[in-house]
């Protein structure tokens, strides 16, 4: 595959991060390890994970990771980072994973970014810088919405600033935890979005399946799931801390067991608000990327053995975009990369 002056050619160490982006259980994981063997000729390919709930060590039922055995030797990079009772932090993951791309690059090698986290994907790919932190008032916070639940502190937050709260869901208790910290630390809310700028070259592919054929994959995966053990990985994962952080028990497949547990519902009612909720964060992830110009877009696997044809899909994509270079920074003496508005 040709480069262009300044940047390596698709598929080489000096080429650009390759992102396989989108919605749960389009094939994300399945088609980066397919990727990766087309790499192999070449100086072949590492993962980084970009869903957050895959940073947890135990949450590996609930959150389909893919299993060592299951990885064909391809080194995977930010799984398993964290412990249940530990709040993820998009910042640390930016500096961990924006450090790992610059190793898998010296061991000659692709980096390959795979999940469906959006602002996580932006933090790494993006310029993107963070307001400051207070571990304090944070933990304050963070007290309130234990004791007095999301809403009240929405209303704060839309008191304060109703411009940031108009970018943020009224039940989203961590992002309004943040917003509300940065204000009182900064005294503004500066947290907003970057533009749509690569911190290095860059591509992001997406897949997309029909909307039919997702909802029905998302109920056999909920299925799969309580067949494989999702709730003796739960009353597991409570007995090392789960009910103690603020992340990992709200994710989708463990927030609904915990409240089974706790007899607010039944064992079918579990299920069914998993399947739910997983197609309404489905839904989420891709609405997050539709926006984003940079993306390019390709038709998902339908079943396994429409995989090796989504690789190549992905990689022609992959391509395409190289040669437009849309969003990235500029290279040595070649100024006139294109820049998404």
């Amino acid at each position: 595959m040709t480069g262009q002056p300044g940047w390596g050619a698709v598929g080489t160490p000096d080429g650009p991060v390759i992102a396989i982006v989108g919605a749960t259980a389009t094939g994300k994981s399945a088609v980066s390890l397919a990727v990766a063997r087309l790499l192999a000729p070449g100086g072949g390919a590492e993962v980084i994970n970009a869903d957050s709930m895959q940073f947890y060590r135990g949450m590996d039922i609930g959150t389909a990771k893919l299993p060592p055995a299951e990885r064909d030797g391809v080194p995977h990079h930010q799984l398993d980072t964290l412990d249940v009772n530990e709040d993820a932090s998009v910042a640390r993951f930016q500096a961990d994973a924006r450090a790992l791309v610059g190793e898998i690059r010296a061991r000659g090698a692709t980096p390959l970014v795979v999940g469906g986290s959006g602002l996580y994907l932006r933090a790494l790919l993006d310029r993107f810088d963070f307001p400051g932190t207070d571990p304090e008032v944070r933990a304050r916070l963070e007290a309130r919405v234990e004791a007095e639940g999301p809403g009240m502190l929405y209303a704060e937050l839309k008191a304060k600033d109703s411009a940031a709260a108009q970018k943020i869901h009224p039940r989203n208790a961590k992002r309004i935890v943040r917003a509300l910290e940065i204000i009182e630390v900064a005294g503004e809310y500066t947290s907003s979005l970057p533009r749509h700028e690569y911190e290095f070259p860059a591509i992001q592919v997406a897949l997309e399946v029909p909307t039919e054929v997702l909802d029905e994959r998302i109920g056999a995966r909920v299925d799969a799931m309580f067949d494989a053990g999702l709730v003796d990985e739960v009353r597991g994962l409570e007995a090392v801390g789960l009910r103690d952080g603020v992340t990992a028990r709200r994710a989708v497949g463990y927030a609904e067991v915990l409240a089974w547990f706790d007899g607010e519902i039944a064992e079918d009612e579990a299920r069914e608000a998993i399947a739910r909720n997983t197609r309404r964060l489905a839904r989420r992830q891709d609405r997050w990327f539709r926006p984003d110009p940079r993306v390019q877009w390709v038709a998902g696997p339908l079943d396994a053995q429409d995989v090796e044809r989504v690789a190549r899909d992905v990689l022609a994509a992959a391509q395409e975009a190289a040669v437009a270079r849309v969003g990235w920074p500029s290279a040595p003496g070649d100024p006139s990369v294109g820049a998404a508005p």
